[in-house]
């Protein structure tokens, strides 16, 4: 007796409900496991994303983008290290609207689950049911992976992130902000739309410093806060909790095997410094999808050489963008001073490089990859 669904997809988060879309415009049967997520404390979830266009274009093409409101629109980027370098992006040398969007965690999940409701070839299903594919989008912490006896190679960076929402004095302008101190990696990313002056925060700090950051009473706080960003944005008063998660890069050995797929973070994980971690999860589905659709009419979609295709197509793009963020984060962390000298005086010269620096700022939008072939569904 033939399996109820085609694909059965556990995860229902950003990247789990992307995919399950995808492969319902091409008429796969696509059972989606929802499993309630536990119950969230004080505001809700502070985190927001930095989309690519990208990620953008594909949503889009779902209906699942959000309303402007919570997709803010980066027109500029500041990089500061901790010696004087820096680095300036804009999206008007780029010739493009903007560079990335900020975009709201909980807003962008409720336009896809709105979007599989009134997707018939989508059911939501308590637990998984057989399938020709299972696709694996249960996060870092995947228990099917761990079933599927796939070896999760992590290292543990020394460091914490904390999440919090923030009012400022000034406006910020549609620019995002970093700041590189002492281990530390500082950002600050716009939200409420081009005139806004809330933020984002994202403030990844070494293991001991989280502790104690997350202590403080709120007042004292953002007096650190705005000595660590140099009052970049005048005073800033909280407007949520705190939240933190511990850090890691990590990569399972394998991604695929016969009538299983690893996609998202439970396939690999980056440090969020560059805000590609979601990208790279969309990606996965952009590509799973394309594999699925252009396969030979006699195989299934659990063929074990057909999901090597998509390993194969993704697995270096991801390599490449761990090793990035690797070498940023370990390059900032050495301490001596001929290390601090040498990371700003290349800081100053790439933001002086003129066509590296525009392909570098193309790479991360996704500008430089073939359009999503949405055009074709």
């Amino acid at each position: 007796m033939a399996a109820p669904y085609d694909v059965c997809i556990r995860g229902a988060g950003i990247v789990g409900r992307t995919l399950a879309l995808l492969l319902a415009r091409d008429r796969l049967r696509v059972g989606l496991v929802d499993t309630p997520p536990a119950p969230a404390s004080g505001t809700g979830d502070v985190r927001a994303y930095a989309l690519n266009s990208a990620s953008r274009e594909l949503l889009l093409a779902l209906r699942a983008w959000p309303d402007e409101s919570h997709a803010t629109p980066v027109t500029g980027m500041e990089v500061h290290g901790d010696d004087g370098g820096s680095v300036h992006f804009s999206a008007e040398a780029q010739h493009v609207p903007a560079l990335a969007w900020i975009v709201d965690v909980e807003p962008l999940l409720a336009r896809l689950a709105e979007a599989v409701r009134f997707q018939p070839q989508v059911t939501l299903l308590d637990s998984p049911a057989p399938a020709s594919l299972t696709v694996v989008c249960e996060g870092r912490a995947s228990a099917t992976r761990a079933e599927f006896g796939v070896p999760f190679h992590v290292v543990a960076y020394p460091q914490r992130a904390i999440a919090a929402r923030l009012a400022c004095e000034l406006p910020h302008g549609g620019v995002a902000r970093q700041w590189f101190q002492d281990g530390n990696v500082l950002g600050l990313l716009p939200l409420g739309g081009p005139q806004g002056n809330s933020v984002a925060l994202v403030w990844s700090v070494l293991e001991p410093r989280a502790d104690e950051l997350m202590a403080l009473p709120a007042g004292e706080f953002e007096s650190r806060l705005l000595a660590a960003c140099g009052n970049a944005l005048g005073r800033m008063k909280l407007t949520s909790e705190r939240m933190a998660w511990s850090l890691q890069r990590a990569q399972a050995e394998r991604w695929c095997g016969p009538g299983w797929v690893l996609a998202g973070d439970a396939a690999h994980n980056v440090h969020p410094l560059a805000g590609q971690g979601l990208n790279l999860g969309l990606a996965d589905a952009r590509e799973l999808g394309r594999v699925l659709h252009e396969r030979e009419y006699w195989r299934a979609p659990g063929d074990e050489k057909l999901l090597r295709r998509y390993e194969r197509a993704r697995k270096m793009d991801v390599l490449a963008m761990a090793w990035t963020t690797d070498g940023l984060q370990q390059l900032f962390a050495q301490p001596a001073e001929p290390w601090a000298w040498l990371r700003n005086w290349g800081m100053r010269g790439f933001d002086r490089s003129g066509p590296v620096k525009r392909w570098v700022a193309r790479q991360a939008m996704g500008r430089e990859r073939p359009p999503s072939g949405m055009e074709r569904r």
